[in-house]
């Protein structure tokens, strides 16, 4: 994991457990938690400039998170041949290595700025604050920000998004917003991708899959869906609408 983000720090409680009702136990240390919370200051600054800066341009920015393989680039390819028609698009992709699925999005006939992270298993604010500055912004009007496949770090990071999507693929495991609370917690929207292939499985429960997420007090919508079924999409894509919606409402008509 990466020196960025204080996952390589010891931040975290940590709880052991060997199997024979052993248990050990340590916590963070002063100084880790002192180092973790300088990044995440510097980070939220440079968000809350992010997000004026797409308002002001009226832009709406979606943080698509997931593990490695769930189907961001999949989704974001048969959402953009959906709405390119009605709506302005670009993306911002991370990835550690490669500009692979930027070139996918490109020959969709959309612009595409690649974040090589090296190392670091996250996008943080300052990484988009650069990229942006590579997009006319007044040329679009919908922003994704395909984050690195992570279930972990990228939760911790404000990019300056209007919301977080999380996917979470059915092939990985209906427990996995248990296992992963605090992005599942964070998820504006949770899409269970790759939906189709529940149609050959046996062992992921949409409805236990909504369950964990509800447990974590999250009302998020939870919604299932194949990017290789275009007519899966309509959920997702009115939900987008419904964000582009409140940009576009002017602010004296929103008090």
């Amino acid at each position: 994991m990466c020196q960025e983000c204080g996952c390589a720090t010891g931040t975290g409680e940590v709880h052991v457990h060997d199997g024979h009702a052993h248990h050990h136990h340590h916590g963070p240390d002063e100084r880790s938690i002192e180092v973790v919370r300088d990044l995440l200051h510097a980070n939220d600054h440079a968000a809350a400039h992010n997000r004026e800066h797409l308002a002001r341009h009226g832009v709406v920015a979606i943080n698509l998170m997931s593990s490695p393989g769930a189907g961001k680039t999949l989704l974001l390819e048969a959402t953009i041949e959906a709405l390119k028609d009605r709506f302005r698009i670009a993306v911002i992709e991370g990835d550690l290595e490669t500009d692979n699925d930027a070139e996918r999005i490109r020959a969709k006939g959309v612009q595409a700025i690649q974040v090589t992270t090296g190392q670091t298993c996250h996008l943080d604010a300052p990484m988009v604050h650069e990229a942006l500055h590579a997009i006319d912004l007044d040329a679009i009007d919908l922003l994704f920000i395909e984050n690195v496949g992570n279930l972990v770090c990228p939760a911790g990071f404000d990019l300056g998004q209007q919301a977080n999507a999380v996917l979470l693929a059915v092939t990985e495991g209906d427990d996995k917003p248990a296992k992963y609370p605090v992005m599942f917690r964070a998820a504006d929207l949770v899409l269970l991708s790759k939906s189709d292939l529940l149609e050959v499985l046996d062992d992921f429960d949409p409805e236990r899959a909504e369950e964990h997420v509800r447990a974590l007090a999250n009302p998020a919508p939870v919604l299932a869906l194949s990017a290789r079924r275009p007519d899966s999409l309509a959920p997702w894509l009115d939900w987008l609408e419904a964000q582009l919606a409140e940009v576009s409402v002017p602010a004296e008509a929103a008090e």
